[in-house]
């Protein structure tokens, strides 16, 4: 199964809040309650969604989408600025009432974490009984709604608490993980994104019973290395720990396109849109980086990376966007399709509270998201 022999079974939470920025909008907001709205920037600004709200979501309204496109969407749309002091001051609530059940917890962001619960700090043998606990506590201290997903490692837990929002608690038994995954869509992998599913389909794979039936040489010559976790999720595995000790290497974006893009008005449009992300979670972290790099993609699959380093910490979107395109009128190919474009901000300012342990921690965590992997 997902577990070392001899060694018991773990107990892994993943609690999400559920649409975080804008619930946290709606409730301080009264006249915002049962409407559409949007976290993030406007049409008016070239912006990006960052949260939509429940009633938004329902015009196929979802993060990171222009927010030109999500207004012609809905017409109705209310856009709402961000207050990333007000996420953060919630966030920080939320992990205290983590911090009453174990101590290890993994924050992805700050609306979501892995908790493991298989030693804890009530002594309570059922992980159930704690989510259910933890929502509850949640929803009393915060007056908003957390969804979690129970299982016996991070990718089976993460895949639940998406199975039931919101509001919800999915729990998937170990007995029931390999049925699980077998007929879970490839779509809903975590990891898997719409360009790497499109290419799965295209192959004759739609499920986790018709990944399996590939072996992991196939997918690695396939997909490159991660294929090696494709392999491994497709039969319910996934050994990685829950580590509290986690530092970001960098905070970033990046997106395949598929058609290529063929302009450069399109790619600079497609990066303005990148550096709205990256600039978002620089101000959820509140962090800073010195070097901002870009990554291209060709649509032969050959890849680029320039970077940029300046003596100030970059931090404000604006500066983000402007370098990003500065690297790209730089260094593209003008004749070549683009597949992919990532941004990322690295030699990153450390927080405080991460001094204590940074010159401990060994693993290598490049947190720029991808919709390809």
């Amino acid at each position: 199964m997902a577990h070392s022999e001899g060694l018991p079974l773990r107990k892994i939470i993943h609690i999400d809040m559920d649409a975080f920025y804008a619930s946290v909008e709606q409730r301080d907001e009264p006249a915002y309650r049962g409407q559409p709205i949007v976290v993030g920037g406007t049409p008016e600004q070239r912006g990006a969604v960052a949260a939509a709200s429940y009633e938004a979501r329902k015009f196929g309204i979802r993060s990171a989408m222009p927010a030109r496109v999500a207004q012609q969407r809905c017409p109705h749309l209310i856009f709402v600025k961000p207050r990333f002091e007000v996420y953060r001051e919630v966030s920080r609530q939320v992990r205290a009432i983590f911090a009453r059940y174990t101590d290890l917890i993994e924050p992805l962001s700050l609306d979501e974490a892995y908790l493991d619960v298989t030693q804890n700090l009530l002594g309570e043998p059922s992980a159930i009984a704690i989510a259910q606990a933890i929502r509850h506590d949640i929803h009393q201290e915060t007056q908003l709604t957390a969804s979690a997903g129970v299982s016996i490692n991070k990718f089976l837990a993460k895949i639940a608490s998406d199975m039931d929002k919101p509001d919800g608690l999915y729990v998937i038994r170990p007995e029931q993980a390999a049925a699980f995954v077998a007929t879970l869509p490839i779509d809903k992998f975590h990891g898997i994104g719409r360009v790497t599913a499109a290419k799965m389909h295209q192959l004759g794979i739609h499920t986790g019973a018709e990944l399996r039936e590939w072996s992991e040489a196939d997918l690695v010559q396939k997909f490159g290395k991660v294929g090696r976790f494709y392999y491994r999720v497709a039969r319910g595995q996934d050994d990685r720990p829950v580590n509290p000790n986690r530092i970001r290497k960098s905070i970033g974006a990046e997106k395949s396109f598929s058609p290529d893009l063929e302009s450069r008005s399109q790619m600079t449009a497609a990066l303005s849109q990148l550096a709205e992300r990256v600039g978002q979670r620089v101000q959820e972290q509140q962090r800073g980086g010195y070097t901002l790099t870009l990554k291209v993609k060709y649509s032969n699959y050959r890849q680029v990376t320039r970077s940029h380093t300046q003596a100030q910490p970059i931090r404000a979107t604006a500066d983000i966007q402007q370098l990003g395109t500065a690297l790209l009128h730089q260094h593209i190919d003008p004749q070549a399709k683009v597949r992919l474009l990532g941004l990322a901000l690295s030699n990153l300012e450390p927080l405080p509270s991460e001094i204590q342990y940074v010159q401990l921690a060994l693993d290598f965590d490049p947190s720029a998201e991808s919709e390809s992997c």
